[in-house]
């Protein structure tokens, strides 16, 4: 079969290479790979530094989290069969285990001894067959068939909102106006479910691409570019996928009280930035507000996640996979054109 590979931090590295069909253990599920979809973590790993981590006693990674395949073959005793379309969750617990790890939470590790499908330690799904634990893989409603390749990011955000709806538990009030900063998939998700959830929802981004905005206007939501402090609203809820620092902290100014504010998003190191911190501080304790940040998902962000895809609109999710390439590619596909939602790698081809 084939396998995407790459020595992480060297794009010279990455190589399509022939490997041995895996051989399933007692629990394992063996899966035929379909999609795979590519994200910025992936360009990290591939073009950045200190990022990525081979397997131990390896030279070389198999890349990929975002994943999507049919079952070939499964355990007896697991609730899957020939033909199930699957999606494998990325994180596994830490050998220790600390407690979030041993009660099913590795997306909550606190001693940083997880592993990774595809970024840390352990070989991810970008192969033409691929291993998962039976308990670490979710199915997916048959009928969404490729656009299955988006539950990955859409389980972030399923974590996201799981997150803000416990935050929000604590007062009678509920939120009205939800704010999202960035409008790539991750934004595009958390749009998707807020209008799921029946909230009055704003994306605003740094720029008006003619895609992204059909796709926010195309759920019923408004969509912004230009200073956000610029839109007139004060949103009762933020999820905030930039990562642009001024912005994280500006946002404390607009909200209504008792806001939550959640962060997605991650930026390169750009140097210090200046902050007013007595306001900001005064504004989250007096306001009541809540600023809180969220990585990676679990198991049942992944189901969560797949409910909300099963219910949006078919060719809503279509629109986002906007290029499809071969695996070899999967180079190209790290840089997206102007108007790319999600590139994915078709194993198939």
């Amino acid at each position: 079969m084939k396998a995407l590979t790459v020595v992480p931090g060297r794009p010279d590295q990455v190589r399509v290479e022939e490997r041995p069909d895996p051989v399933p253990g007692p629990g394992d599920l063996l899966v035929e790979g379909s999609l795979l979809g590519i994200c910025g973590t992936d360009y990290d790993i591939v073009e950045g530094e200190g990022y990525g981590w081979v397997p131990p006693g390896r030279d070389r990674l198999v890349i990929g989290h975002e994943s999507l395949g049919r079952v070939l073959a499964a355990p007896p005793y697991a609730p899957f069969e020939e033909g199930d379309l699957v999606v494998g969750v990325v994180r596994r617990p830490d050998p220790v285990p600390c407690t979030p790890c041993a009660h099913g939470e590795a997306d909550f590790c606190r001693n940083g001894r997880y592993t990774e499908r595809g970024i840390r330690e352990l070989d991810g799904f970008g192969a033409q067959r691929w291993l998962t634990e039976a308990e670490y893989a979710v199915k997916l409603d048959p009928g969404l068939g490729d656009r299955g390749v988006l539950l990955e990011p859409a389980s972030v955000l399923a974590k996201a909102w799981e997150q803000i709806e416990h935050v929000l538990a604590r007062a009678s009030w509920r939120p009205r106006v939800a704010l999202v900063t960035g409008a790539g998939p991750i934004g595009l998700f958390a749009a998707l479910m807020a209008v799921q959830r029946g909230l009055e929802v704003h994306v605003a981004d740094i720029r008006d691409s003619p895609a992204k905005r059909a796709l926010v206007t195309g759920l019923g939501a408004a969509f912004h570019t230009g200073d956000v402090r610029d839109t007139g609203i004060a949103p009762d809820v933020v999820i905030e996928c930039t990562g642009h620092g001024p912005l994280v902290f500006g946002l404390v100014e607009m909200v209504a009280p008792g806001a939550v504010i959640c962060l997605t998003g991650i930026s390169p190191d750009a140097g210090r930035v200046p902050l007013g911190a007595d306001r900001i501080n005064r504004d989250l304790v007096l306001e009541n507000i809540v600023m809180l940040g969220t990585v990676n998902a679990g198991r049942r962000n992944f189901e969560q996640a797949a409910g909300a895809l099963a219910k949006a609109d078919p060719g809503w999710l279509d629109r986002l996979i906007t290029r499809r390439v071969p695996m070899e590619g999967f180079s190209d596909g790290l840089h997206k054109d102007e108007d790319d939602i999600k590139v994915v790698v078709d194993l198939r081809a």
